[in-house]
């Protein structure tokens, strides 16, 4: 009884018009039924974004970060006392293990950040640690404004100004 139920089935939905895989007369009618759900979903939410969208992969693979080379060059220069541990020069971020400064009793390790290709405070990130914590504000800033004034003295003598 079963199998006769199930042949029946089979029977009929080949009699059908519905193209499991969109190689029939009726794929048309789908492009035409998402579209019209891709409109709808706009009137209703104001995008056509959906939890679909994360897993599609939509970036531009030429597409690359540029960072400021000044900025670059100026973290080097400026924390040549602590050892590298990893630099990324397309993403921008250079990593720093534990060093002593120069007549200094702390040890620090940095993690900077170049972030726009721009000669500007806004495109460099600099994140201290101390053995016991994060460093204090003041150090932070005082580093920060050290890159900057070299990036800067490198610019004028690359530029000849």
């Amino acid at each position: 009884m079963t199998m006769l139920a199930l042949c029946a089935a089979l029977a009929l939905s080949g009699c059908g018009g519905w193209r499991p895989f969109g190689n029939g007369p009726d794929s048309g009618d789908r492009e035409t039924v998402r579209t019209e759900a891709l409109d709808q979903r706009r009137a209703d939410t104001g995008t056509t974004d959906s939890i679909w969208d994360l897993f599609a992969n939509r970036q531009d693979p030429s597409t690359q970060i540029s960072v400021n080379r000044y900025l670059w060059t100026a973290s080097l220069e400026v924390l040549d006392f602590l050892p590298v541990d990893t630099v990324d020069p397309f993403s921008g971020v250079i990593t720093t293990g534990f060093g002593t400064p120069p007549g200094g009793g702390r040890p620090y390790r940095a993690t900077i950040a170049v972030t726009d290709a721009a000669l500007d405070a806004r495109s460099l990130n600099v994140a201290l640690m101390t053995r016991n914590g994060p460093a204090s504000d003041e150090t932070v800033r005082a580093v920060e404004n050290a890159i900057l004034t070299r990036a800067r003295q490198i610019r004028i003598r690359e530029l000849g100004l």
